[in-house]
């Protein structure tokens, strides 16, 4: 089964550390993603900009809207995240466990399923 760990950061966390501090954040994050492929647990893994790159775009009643970033109300961002092939839900959070992001981000897990599943 498919899960994704999604990487929650606190906003202005990453331009609060220094660029040695970032350096070492991402590359902590290559590493234990290294470690997954190795394991053929990885199917994918990002990196994501800051939310002030992104966009939000809705259609209502035929007319589409797009929110530039940084939006105001966020009090947090996706800033990447692992998609995973795991045997269990226990396998997926064992390993969002061992996240070095854990450390400073929240790592939510979600399984991939058709939005209609409850």
């Amino acid at each position: 089964m498919s899960y994704m760990l999604l990487i929650v950061e606190p906003l202005g966390q990453r331009e609060a550390r220094t660029e040695a501090e970032g350096h070492e954040a991402y590359e902590s994050m290559v590493r234990f993603g290294k470690g997954l492929q190795e394991q053929g647990l990885l199917l994918a893994m990002e990196s994501l900009k800051s939310h002030a790159d992104a966009a939000r775009v809705t259609v209502r009643g035929g007319k589409a809207q797009v929110l530039d970033g940084p939006f105001a109300e966020a009090k947090e961002m996706i800033g990447g995240f692992f998609l995973l092939n795991c045997k269990t839900r226990e396998e997926a959070l064992a390993i969002a466990r061992e996240c070095p992001a854990a450390q400073w981000c929240t790592v939510e897990v979600r399984s991939l399923a058709p939005c209609y599943e409850i």
